[in-house]
């Protein structure tokens, strides 16, 4: 199977520690974050993904919003400068501990944040960051 992700949650993965809008989003979350420890690939989309799945019931979700899409796009630019191959839609990518790695330590230097900003878990997402990623969800056998 693969998991459809749009851009920008590829850096809230890098952070994800079990913190969400409710306790479905939650659930869903973790079970990808699981899907993707166990490297299977994802295709990278345009709009809502399936970690947004359990939000869109909600006629007032913010995965429609165009700041979420503009988002999606810092996203994109900056992690398509940082990995061997752009992320644009449709593209395939497969993480793992290298590439986790990477990411995190962009992240934590702030080289990949430009679609942080105003994020409302931005916060969160850098005390995770100071605290070296402890606790979060998208872990690899062995040592990052």
């Amino acid at each position: 199977m693969t998991i459809r992700l749009r851009p920008h949650h590829l850096l809230c993965l890098l952070t994800y520690s079990g913190k969400g809008y409710s306790p479905a989003f939650t659930a869903n979350y973790d079970v990808i974050a699981g899907r993707i420890a166990k490297g299977e690939d994802i295709l990278i989309v345009e709009g809502p993904d399936d970690i947004c799945a359990p939000l869109l019931d909600d006629s007032g979700s913010h995965c429609w919003r165009d700041s979420v899409t503009e988002r999606d796009r810092l996203a994109a630019s900056a992690l398509g400068a940082l990995l061997p191959d752009p992320i644009q839609a449709e593209s395939m990518i497969r993480l793992g501990p290298a590439s986790v790695r990477q990411m995190r330590s962009a992240f934590a230097t702030n080289r990949i944040r430009t679609a942080c900003r105003g994020c409302e878990w931005d916060d969160l997402c850098s005390r995770i960051s100071a605290e070296r990623f402890e606790g979060t969800r998208v872990q690899f056998r062995g040592p990052l």
